[in-house]
């Protein structure tokens, strides 16, 4: 039990358990399965940062390419 002291006489009690009653949180296939998941989705969220970097840089070299195209034209 954790008792907190908080200004004006106020008690504020917490009871925590911390056994585990001897189980395990995940089996190893369930571990597995969810280092594969965060190993996924972070690959993705890496990649959606690069491809929208990419895809900026290429539509705004388009983009200035085709000023200086009609620049060019008069």
């Amino acid at each position: 039990m954790v008792v907190l002291l908080v200004t004006k006489n106020i008690r504020v009690t917490f009871d925590i358990e911390f056994t585990n009653s001897g189980k395990n949180m995940f089996e190893f296939k369930q571990y597995l399965g969810f280092i594969l998941f965060l190993t996924v989705l972070t690959t993705g969220f890496w990649l959606m940062i690069f491809l929208v970097g990419f895809v900026q840089y290429w539509i705004g070299g388009a983009i200035m390419e085709l000023i200086k195209e009609r620049r060019n034209k008069k």
